[in-house]
């Protein structure tokens, strides 16, 4: 991994680097191969005139972030990865988001390729190209997704935040596949005015980094509040491993990395018990009627795809149209199921600290596997399926999880998701951050 936020911005401190560098590299790496098909807007004038005017003691100093493309940056449209919304409005102000990276002397880089209106986990984009995970030179792989753009800037070099939004999984799919950091935060803890929604319900406003400490620093400023974290060892925490659900039908390589490091963390101290979650087999019934993004999706496109339709991605349109036939009591009764499972999760999950499961079950499928096209629609839902699988439980729950890196150097990115429920944001983040050292000194 390249230098983290807080490694540059210290050379930056000391007189070793600037910002202005800094920034023409991130442009170098921005134009590169590298970055084929990431941004859908450039804003590189713009990032150079934010990296002259910050200074090192500001929290980004100068340093490059991107901005996935369903956030409102002012004076521009907001297209959501979409060809049906080119032409919309300019934005009239930054999203809240946007603003606070900006007032944190972040330099915007540009604007970043995503799933058409963030609605799946692959990362493929029919009109805007398919970004390519870094990680694999010779074998163009998926990025994942939505948030597909904001993963390969962070995991190219060229960003050193990449702003995205999970709504079940956005953030950590990404992050798992491209190995990077990506933390979702509780939901309610950031403001999620200024981006186009997919679930009201289950939406949240979080970013990539290359660190746990850099994803601490990102949501601190996004969320506007500190963390505490502390600097206690592994041994000091009590750790759960779910034997329901998310350890079925791992792939191998996914399966020796997780196994792999939950052995590492054990040996840095850790005390890991496996338990089980019978509650997750309510999920299917829960959901039996459509589930919250569908329908949520479906009032905020309706009219808009009355008017456009045919110009939708039709895997998109086809989960959209879903929506349309969720009753107004079975919506309600979904709030009310959810509220009660949440709250039996909860009590399981009472004397932990952090819950340790595999990010994503699988390593990265090639690109034209699941390119667009009907031939390859039933593998695209199957991967999607699989990909979603895991970390949409945590949205389901109103909860909070990071992805960090487990893999090693010769194996392709497999990501460790530790998470809880709703609000143990800082103890997740204290115990990823035991974790990562204990991963990097293996």
């Amino acid at each position: 991994m390249r230098p983290d936020l807080h490694a540059t911005r210290l050379a930056l401190l000391a007189g070793t680097s600037d910002a202005r560098t800094k920034m023409e590299q991130a442009i170098a790496t921005a134009v590169s191969a590298a970055c084929q098909h990431v941004f859908t807007r450039q804003l590189f004038d713009e990032g150079r005139r934010a990296a002259a005017a910050a200074t090192p003691r500001q929290r980004l100093a100068g340093l490059a972030f991107s901005v996935k493309d369903l956030f409102d940056v002012a004076g521009q449209p907001t297209s959501a990865g979409s060809i049906v919304l080119a032409h919309a409005p300019a934005a009239q102000a930054d999203a809240p988001a946007v603003a606070r990276l900006r007032a944190a002397g972040g330099a915007l880089l540009g604007r970043t390729n995503m799933t058409e209106f963030a609605f799946s986990g692959v990362g493929v984009n029919p009109h805007h190209g398919t970004p390519a995970n870094p990680n694999d030179r010779t074998t163009p792989r998926i990025p994942g997704g939505s948030s597909s753009g904001a993963a390969v800037s962070v995991a190219s070099g060229a960003a050193f935040i990449g702003l995205g939004s999970d709504t079940g999984g956005s953030i950590r799919i990404p992050a798992a596949l491209n190995g990077i950091v990506g933390f979702k935060n509780t939901a309610r803890l950031v403001p999620t005015e200024g981006a186009v929604p997919l679930s009201t319900t289950l939406d949240t406003v979080c970013a990539m980094t290359r660190s746990v400490r850099d994803a601490i620093t990102a949501h601190e400023i996004l969320a506007a509040r500190r963390v505490t974290a502390g600097t206690a060892p592994l041994a000091a925490y009590r750790l759960a491993v779910v034997k329901d659900l998310f350890l079925d039908d791992l792939d191998p390589v996914v399966a020796k990395a997780f196994e792999r490091t939950l052995k590492t963390l054990r040996i840095a101290g850790a005390r890991i018990e496996e338990i089980g979650l019978t509650e997750l087999a309510d999920l299917p019934s829960i959901n039996s009627t459509g589930g919250f993004s569908a329908a949520e999706a479906y009032a905020w496109h309706r009219l808009l795809m009355e008017r456009s339709g045919a110009g939708y991605d039709p895997r998109v349109a086809q989960r959209i149209l879903k929506g349309a036939t969720m009753k107004a009591h079975e919506y309600i009764e979904l709030g009310n199921a959810r509220r009660s499972w949440i709250a039996r999760i909860e009590r399981s999950l009472a004397p932990f600290d952090a819950v340790l499961s595999p990010t994503v079950p699988i390593t990265a499928p090639t690109i034209a596997s699941v390119a667009p096209g009907e031939e390859r629609d039933p593998e695209f839902f199957r991967v999607n399926a699989l990909l979603l699988r895991n970390p949409s439980v945590v949205n389901m729950l109103d909860g909070c999880a990071i992805s960090i890196p487990c893999h090693v150097a010769d194996e392709l990115p497999v990501g460790l998701m530790l998470w809880h429920a709703a609000l143990h944001d800082d103890a997740v983040l204290a115990v990823a951050l035991q974790a990562e050292r204990a991963l990097q000194e293996r």
